[in-house]
């Protein structure tokens, strides 16, 4: 339970816990033949690393194994020290491979190890929910990973890279969305750690440092989404549902009321997607709000949290063991009761079905 300014408590889910292989070697005991011969890429290898280091001081596991990969220290730290009740884990990979085949391996090996190490024992195995990744550069091996844990009752959303080659709109991709809503899971996007292939983060190519990286990387959402309404994703799957896993939903209004603007003359063009772009929001769009998301400790934070329906889209995420870990205390006190009742727990219990006990609800 999180504990308020004032004193009273409220339930807390954490939707972005970020978990790790132990080593390489633990990782690539996870792997299949042939691809456990292969190279694989460290993890360790991103493009742009946080000046002052990756990672959260006391995350790092027993025996110097890896932040974020061992069960129990995550869940001491989550469950027993910060007041989380449940917490949405999403395995972080490799990046973006250029052999789909070897990305599908190393996905699938992610998912075995979330599903024996973290959701099917330990101590707190209860009280994590898993997040099942899949490659959409590989349609057919996605769809058979779908397959393969649908029913599962601890994975409870897909994962899949921001940084895509294409716009999650377009037709290529409408068989994984299809399988996802037949699944009943949304479909969380993050940026994807570790070396492999993608595209420059900004649509004018590499900036020098990390803060540029980090501040507008997560705007690559914004094309992902608008072309999806273009192309009437979310009329042809009219109960698919997307998180962006990366914050940045203060961007989302200004964007919206753009593309309403640019939108309105312009319907007849895409008589597949007739209503306002704005309608496509509500029941199918959902942000994580991260640390450095948002006005801030500012008196407007209410009102702005109400711009564009974000009081109902908006879950919070610690990014744990990340060096940004947010703390649910310090959302801003300008929020009402509701509001942060909506961000913390609320918006998450209904779309990952998580009961939250009566007991704990003011």
């Amino acid at each position: 339970m999180l504990t308020l300014r004032d004193g009273e408590q409220m339930p807390l889910i954490d939707t972005s816990v970020h978990i790790f292989f132990r080593s390489n070697p633990d990782f690539r005991n996870f792997l299949r033949e042939p691809f456990r011969s292969r190279g694989i890429p460290d993890v360790e290898m991103d493009w742009y690393g946080a000046p002052g280091g990756e990672y959260a001081p006391g995350t790092t596991g027993p025996g110097g194994h890896y932040p974020g990969s061992d069960p129990n220290v995550v869940g001491r730290h989550l469950f027993d020290r910060r007041g989380v009740d449940m917490a949405i884990l999403h395995p972080m990979t490799r990046g973006i491979l250029p052999d789909r085949h070897l990305n599908t391996a190393v996905l699938a090996a992610h998912n075995e190890m979330m599903v024996t190490r973290w959701l099917e024992s330990g101590h707190y195995a209860e009280r994590y929910r898993g997040t099942l990744r899949v490659n959409p550069d590989d349609i057919s091996g996605a769809v058979r990973e779908i397959m393969r844990w649908q029913g599962h009752p601890r994975i409870v959303q897909l994962g899949i890279p921001l940084q895509s080659r294409e716009l999650y709109g377009k037709p290529q991709y409408w068989p994984l969305w299809e399988a996802a809503q037949e699944a009943g899971w949304p479909v969380a996007v993050h940026i994807e750690t570790g070396s492999g292939i993608e595209l420059p983060p900004t649509p004018s190519g590499h900036p020098r440092t990390y803060e540029q990286y980090a501040a507008f990387m997560p705007l690559n959402y914004i094309y992902h989404l608008l072309n999806m309404i273009a192309e009437g994703v979310f009329e042809r799957f009219p109960k698919l549902r997307f998180v962006w896993a990366d914050g940045a939903a203060d961007m989302l209004t200004p964007f919206m009321w753009r593309m309403d603007t640019f939108g309105r003359p312009h319907l007849e063009q895409t008589p597949w997607a007739p209503r306002m772009p704005s309608d496509y929001l509500p029941d199918h769009v959902y942000f994580v709000q991260g640390r450095m998301d948002g006005p801030g400790e500012v008196e407007f934070a209410g009102d702005w949290l109400s711009f564009t329906g974000k009081e109902n889209m908006i879950m919070f995420g610690s990014s744990y063991p990340h060096w940004q870990l947010a703390d649910p205390a310090l959302l801003p006190s300008a929020w009402s009761a509701e509001q942060l009742a909506k961000v913390c727990w609320r918006n998450a219990a209904e779309l990952y079905g998580i009961d939250v006990p009566t007991a704990a609800v003011r």
